[in-house]
């Protein structure tokens, strides 16, 4: 077995990381849960509340039983002027955002994941929400962090760009093409449970790079202003779940993350307050 050295090490498996996460550096973060905790938490069984959206709000997912979602994979509203999207100010969305984390995390499997899709905002100035959302979720909501993969979007090399001003330093513009996709999960970082995973050699390897490269998804075709591509959603739900998981979006839109968790053999549940996009997840649903 090999342990943390001062230069590191280049094998993985069957290596002794406590020495590293004992400093005092990891004293900021919420610690996992023991097993013996773990197993005291009662897994409900599935019930007639699967396979269902629900058009309602996830500030109040009450339909949900406690500790029965293996995994949870959405893309929040931005408000930034979408056709779904309310004006309101920064403090109103992060209620929103926090509101929802909440009922999450309670609906979660302990060792449960909570996938968050999200991109940073504007110029001037650039909002780094990720960050917010790293600390409403990490440090108010009890998460812990599994890390974060940078969904790549497009290779950029065209002869489009940001401007703001040309070839010149007086107020060059950055032009994002990727977004985030923020890992967390609910008591543990290992799922205590064991189950059915469906992911290949292959697959898995490309999967835990922290950049994926997915083109994004048509808004036109899934007739939705803002969708993300049903192959992120895909790889998500065979990464960090097993086979007879329920799968949750509680922003579910065009209904993309029910679509591939129905397709990959899994339950699902989606919440949305929009009735036209729930009717929408349905439609496509029933043609999955």
């Amino acid at each position: 077995m090999t342990q943390t050295s001062s230069f590191g090490t280049s094998k993985r498996e069957s290596h002794d990381s406590s020495s590293f996460y004992e400093r005092n550096l990891f004293n900021l973060f919420a610690q996992e849960s023991s097993m013996e905790e773990l197993s005291k938490i009662q897994i409900p069984e599935i019930g007639d509340w699967v396979n269902k959206i629900y058009n309602q709000s996830s500030e109040d997912m009450s339909v949900l039983p406690d500790n029965s979602v293996g995994l949870a994979f959405t893309s929040p509203p931005y408000n930034v002027g979408k056709e779904y999207d309310d004006d309101i100010d920064f403090e109103e969305y992060l209620s929103l955002i926090r509101g929802v984390g909440k009922e999450v995390y309670r609906v979660l499997r302990p060792g449960g994941r909570y996938i968050v899709n999200v991109a940073n905002l504007g110029r001037k100035p650039y909002i780094p929400l990720h960050s917010f959302f790293y600390n409403l979720h990490v440090t108010e909501l009890g998460f812990l962090p599994m890390g974060e993969i940078i969904w790549q979007k497009g290779k950029g090399a065209s002869n489009s760009c940001a401007w703001g001003s040309w070839q010149s330093a007086r107020a060059p513009r950055l032009r994002d093409i990727h977004e985030y996709l923020l890992v967390f999960c609910k008591l543990a970082f290992s799922r205590p449970d064991k189950g059915q995973s469906t992911i290949e050699r292959d697959e898995f390897i490309s999967s835990t790079l922290s950049i994926w490269e997915i083109p994004p998804e048509s808004a036109k075709r899934v007739k939705h202003p803002a969708p993300f591509p049903e192959k992120l959603a895909e790889r998500v739900i065979k990464l960090f779940s097993y086979s007879d998981d329920v799968i949750l979006d509680p922003f579910v839109g065009s209904g993309t993350t029910c679509v591939a968790a129905k397709k990959s053999g899994r339950y699902f549940v989606g919440f949305d307050i929009s009735s036209e996009y729930c009717a929408l997840s349905l439609e496509r649903l029933e043609k999955t």
